[in-house]
């Protein structure tokens, strides 16, 4: 099977979201759409690939989150014959994003349709709605569906073949010589389940790894190891900021310190780019939240 990762180009900055396209027999499959924002570069993507929105089939959501699945709704409507796959957890917000568009403006404010665009409303009748474990044939493409919980709680993965579809959950890479890290915004970040995930991913027999943010990957223990390292290392970091009394200020200019010094280790060009795909204080805030549910649960 032959994947092409389509770079979606976001804020006119490469190698920052992407979205993964393989032939079914059956039109094309597209594993996360990337925002409204983008969906420009992903037609255009599909272009150079000889192909166009019209030969979309099956639109695979690794979860809902709005720089993974913002134009799904817009595929569709324009699309009548694609359909879309999604968590359980995750399909109610499809079909009626008003709470998650009301709960991201709180966050991005006036940035909203800059950054993210128009997300559409999906009829449920036109998405398959999973739980993990299916076994799903697009076209002449058999997919396993594993649900894999940890960075979102309606997070799934899909693994066709040699090729295995991560989203988040196998960490963000920008480049070859990056360790994995994982992302960790609020509201529903748990490394407990996150591990679990893992545990389950890198016993899979896929020669490559795709990772929304960004690109293909060999699938080796390193990955998984060193995702499972810095996991560890940056949760510890908040959770170290936290006993010492730190205000939340305070820990995420020294988790962003930190954070930039290991990455600028690996590549001097990396901290830049990490900083703009994965902004350091929206991972500080998921792991606050996360160490906060710990304290409460008398856990951490």
């Amino acid at each position: 099977m032959n994947v092409h990762t389509l770079d979606l180009n976001f804020q006119n900055t490469p190698g920052v979201i992407a979205s993964s396209v393989f032939d079914t027999g059956d039109g094309l499959a597209v594993v996360d759409t990337g925002p409204g924002s983008t969906l420009g570069a992903l037609e255009a993507g599909l272009a150079r690939l000889g192909a166009s929105l019209t030969d979309v089939r099956h639109v695979l959501l690794t979860h809902i989150h709005f720089d993974h699945a913002g134009a799904a709704g817009t595929v569709l409507g324009r699309v009548p014959q694609a359909r879309a796959y999604v968590h359980e957890r995750g399909a109610a917000h499809l079909s009626r994003p008003e709470r998650l568009l009301a709960s991201a403006t709180q966050i991005y404010g006036e940035h909203m349709d800059t950054l993210w665009g128009t997300m559409q409303p999906i009829d449920p009748g036109r998405l398959t709605v999973l739980s993990g474990g299916e076994g799903l044939t697009l076209g002449d493409v058999p997919v396993q569906v594993h649900y894999t919980p940890g960075h979102a709680v309606h997070h799934v993965s899909y693994h066709a073949g040699d090729d295995l579809f991560l989203g988040d959950v196998g960490g963000i890479r920008l480049d070859v010589a990056q360790t994995p890290r994982a992302p960790t915004p609020p509201p529903d970040i748990n490394l407990e389940a996150w591990r679990d995930s893992l545990s389950v991913l890198e016993t899979l027999d896929a020669r490559t790894l795709h990772l929304a943010h960004f690109g293909a990957y060999p699938n080796t223990p390193a990955h998984w190891a060193g995702l499972r390292a810095t996991m560890t290392a940056d949760a510890e970091r908040v959770r170290a900021g936290v006993s010492a009394g730190l205000d939340p200020q305070a820990i995420t200019t020294a988790f962003t310190e930190e954070l930039m010094h290991d990455l600028s280790l690996e590549d001097l060009t990396l901290p830049a780019r990490y900083d703009f795909a994965c902004p350091p204080w929206m991972s500080v805030q998921g792991l606050l939240r996360y160490w906060q549910r710990q304290a409460a649960r008398g856990t951490a």
